[in-house]
């Protein structure tokens, strides 16, 4: 009489949880910002796409920075404040340039860990230094709530 395991089907079940991947996932579809557009052009992209900004790349698609809405409202705040014109402010001049990303490789589970310490909504996914997806929280949600099992659904 052999032992069984008390957790039957499931340590499979676990196991092809282990498997999911930020490219399983990812967003590909995404709002993308150049360095060197206006810092209008890029507020204008993010209204009208309805995003709270992006990644920023350069031409040859490396990730070189972040542009968020933050950043823009600095700068508006800042151009009232000072009486300084907007019109010649790049997006280069004040998106942030350190960037944590993550590669398409990774377990998303494992990024869930980075999305609750570092405090992100999402990430930028890049491989061989070029920017390939975006992969946020609401993307993991939706991986765990597509899950069955005994895992969270049934």
């Amino acid at each position: 009489m052999g032992i069984k395991s008390f957790q039957g089907k499931q340590v499979k079940e676990i196991h092809e949880v282990d498997q999911i991947r930020v490219k399983d996932c990812m967003n590909t579809s995404m709002v993308v910002f150049n360095e060197e557009m206006s810092l209008l052009e890029a507020m204008e992209i993010m209204i009208k796409n309805k995003v709270s900004g992006g990644p920023v790349v350069d031409e040859h698609k490396k990730l070189v920075g972040v542009i968020s809405e933050g950043d823009c409202v600095k700068q508006i705040s800042d151009s009232r404040y000072y009486n300084m014109p907007m019109s010649d402010v790049k997006v280069k001049d004040k998106m942030s340039t350190t960037v944590e990303s993550i590669h398409p490789e990774e377990n998303i589970f494992d990024v869930g860990n980075k999305f609750l310490h570092l405090k992100r909504r999402r990430f930028p996914v890049v491989e061989n230094g070029k920017l390939v997806g975006l992969v946020s929280q609401k993307d993991m949600l939706r991986v765990a709530t597509g899950m069955s099992g005994n895992h969270w659904r049934k």
